[in-house]
């Protein structure tokens, strides 16, 4: 698969310099643009994942009418956090 380019990026020079004060030993800031692409794509991805999962069980609640009181939840957290 051939590569292909993103389009080229303008920034305010302090934003540049801000990443660049940024950047690890031999980290170029190309490199660090395309880490922080990547990364924003997964993070868009939980997230829609996420809520995709939280309507999922708001319609599940619905149809069974089985709903859970946040305290409840809270004590299963930290039950959980407790065994741990």
């Amino acid at each position: 698969m051939k590569s292909s380019t993103i389009p080229s990026l303008r920034v305010d020079p302090e934003l540049r310099q801000a990443a660049e004060s940024v950047l690890e030993n031999d980290e170029s800031l190309s490199s660090f643009v395309e880490q922080s692409l990547r990364l924003n794509i997964e993070r868009r991805k939980l997230r829609r994942e996420f809520i995709s999962r939280g309507l999922a069980s708001r319609d599940e609640a619905r149809r069974t009418g089985e709903y859970f009181s946040s305290e409840s939840v809270l004590d299963d957290l930290d039950a959980m956090l407790a065994g741990k």
